[in-house]
């Protein structure tokens, strides 16, 4: 299913500059500028969505953390922790020219492995896909929307 995060309405709010032949894009997050790929665009995008939300605090986000998945070290583009820091949306982050299909959703369920968080959540800016997780049962659910932002 589907979920238009209507992720174009904020590429005014994005600064870019040039220096040289190389292009970058400043990280509200991290609070630098970044090499401008197309998934660091669309990441870029996802947090000025995720800063314009009210109920999700801006600083329980991290992006690109490297975490081990059976021994194997990889890196998830972003993470929403819930109030106890614990993981709560895990984002994988694609370039607008990638489409959301079942290699993507599988590539984030590898990471979900390590880090257990209840949904997870795939964008390529254009079209976003989002899952929850049901860990006891082993089975997944497409969502009409992103979760809200538990409160406790």
């Amino acid at each position: 299913m589907i979920i238009d995060l209507e992720l174009h309405r904020y590429r005014d709010q994005l600064i870019i500059k040039r220096e040289g032949l190389q292009t970058f894009i400043k990280d509200k997050l991290r609070k630098k500028f970044i090499v401008l790929k197309p998934e660091e665009f669309v990441r870029q995008l996802l947090l000025e969505y995720f800063s314009d939300r009210k109920d999700y605090p801006f600083n329980l986000l991290q992006i690109e953390k490297m975490i081990d998945v059976n021994g194997v070290k990889k890196r998830f583009d972003m993470i929403v922790y819930d109030r106890n820091i614990q993981p709560f949306l895990l984002i994988e982050c694609k370039s607008h020219k990638h489409p959301i299909n079942q290699r993507v959703m599988d590539q984030i369920s590898i990471y979900n492995f390590a880090l257990k968080a209840p949904y997870l959540l795939v964008t390529n800016g254009i079209d976003s896909c989002c899952v929850k997780i049901d860990a006891i049962n082993s089975t997944y659910a497409y969502m009409e929307k992103l979760p809200d932002f538990p409160q406790n």
